[in-house]
């Protein structure tokens, strides 16, 4: 797998994408075959409603599709946010696009942090794994994964990679670093959070195992492409050590549908 750790130049759309663009051609030719793009890494985030929505579009639009092109050429998995609109909304949203091509998902934001409810409407609390080429992969974004319950949703689904597509701040640094870890040891899966650099994020995008462990991190101060052989044997494996799953009482948690939508 590979997270794109990009420096995310405001409001330069074309310039993001070159170097988007670039960067999944890279981690491609060093064998990567899930490639993950940091949250708004083609707007910035410190802008104003209107220049957000300048760069929305649906998932259906030329941004998604140009990736999709992208996916199919490198033969890839790819995780792209995107700015969405829908009606009068926009979202922080996700594509999930398969190695031919193919749009998966897409996923919406549903905790909005900050600054961000004064530009964004909220996605649907409802979580759901998404059955992928290099296995079970469930989708938060930034301020989702401070929550430990869309996590447990996934990972009681069956999800074996969390990825969390982020802008996280230096003053917020040591959250990102409690947080993921959190986590992947709580669900006993793994965790890849995927920052943006510069502007004020705190970068180190990073793999966590599901013991907790970071497996690896990129540098807090520049592009960094991470590259990582994940085994998910680990999964079992962390298991049947630290059985967690096992030993949760179901009888505590909500009916199927109250987990789904809470």
């Amino acid at each position: 797998m590979a997270a794109l750790q990009m420096h995310s130049k405001p409001n330069l759309r074309e310039e993001n994408i070159t170097q988007a663009m670039a960067m999944i051609s890279e981690a491609a030719s060093q064998g990567a075959k899930l490639i993950v793009l940091p949250e708004l890494w083609i707007s910035g985030y410190y802008l104003s409603t209107e220049e957000f929505t300048a760069f929305a579009e649906t998932p259906q639009g030329k941004t998604i599709s140009l990736f999709q092109e992208a996916a199919a050429e490198h033969n890839v998995l790819l995780v792209v946010p995107f700015v969405e609109k829908e009606g009068g909304n926009i979202y922080i949203s996700t594509a999930v696009i398969e190695n031919t091509g193919e749009l998966l998902t897409t996923y919406r934001k549903s905790f909005l942090w900050g600054r961000e409810k004064n530009h964004f409407a909220a996605g649907e609390r409802k979580y759901n794994v998404i059955h992928t080429s290099i296995g079970n992969i469930g989708i938060l974004i930034c301020a989702d994964i401070e929550f430990p319950e869309p996590s447990r949703i996934l990972a009681l689904q069956g999800t074996q990679l969390i990825i969390c597509p982020s802008v996280w701040s230096i003053p917020a640094q040591s959250r990102w670093d409690i947080q993921l870890p959190a986590r992947a040891l709580d669900n006993t899966v793994f965790v890849l959070g995927v920052n943006t650099v510069h502007e004020g994020s705190c970068g180190k995008s990073k793999l966590v195992a599901p013991n907790g462990k970071v497996l690896t991190e990129s540098p807090s101060d520049e592009e960094h492409i991470l590259i990582y052989d994940m085994d998910l044997s680990l999964i079992s494996q962390t298991r049947s050590v630290v059985p967690y799953l096992d030993d949760l009482d179901r009888s505590l948690l909500p009916g199927k549908d109250a987990i789904v939508n809470y």
